[in-house]
């Protein structure tokens, strides 16, 4: 016995088996951003003053550098779950494609943007 709709046994119909690795990412990424975040907060709340001066010798650091990085890759693709269900859910036609392209690309660059700005002054070369 199917739970399947016979129109939908004929044109086969049916999960795309995508749903929960989505699923799962979205918690996982969500799960790495808690203690990211916290480490951040903390590591803000702990330095004297929070002029460009302080916080560029903090990202120098190769510990702060890699946090940095971990947590803007993790807040990136954690964004870009969550955007894409909301598109998915509520944009309907070509504005869905083009939608989705458009902040696959936003959240890319931003990820790539973040990186470059912690490398950058992590090697020196924004301070």
């Amino acid at each position: 016995m199917s739970l399947k709709t016979p129109l939908g046994q004929v044109l086969g119909l049916g999960s795309a088996k995508d749903g929960t690795d989505h699923w799962w990412m979205q918690r996982v990424s969500a799960v790495a951003l808690v203690p990211l975040g916290l480490w951040f907060a903390i590591s803000m709340l702990a330095l004297p003053d929070l002029g460009y001066e302080t916080v560029s010798l903090w990202i120098a650091e190769p510990i702060s550098s890699v946090g940095l990085v971990l947590l803007v890759v993790a807040g990136a693709y954690h964004s870009h779950l969550g955007l894409q269900v909301v598109v998915e859910d509520y944009v309907g036609g070509a504005l869905k494609v083009v939608t989705l392209m458009l902040l696959s690309l936003a959240h890319v660059g931003f990820a790539v943007a973040g990186v470059l700005g912690v490398l950058r002054i992590g090697f020196g070369g924004g301070a």
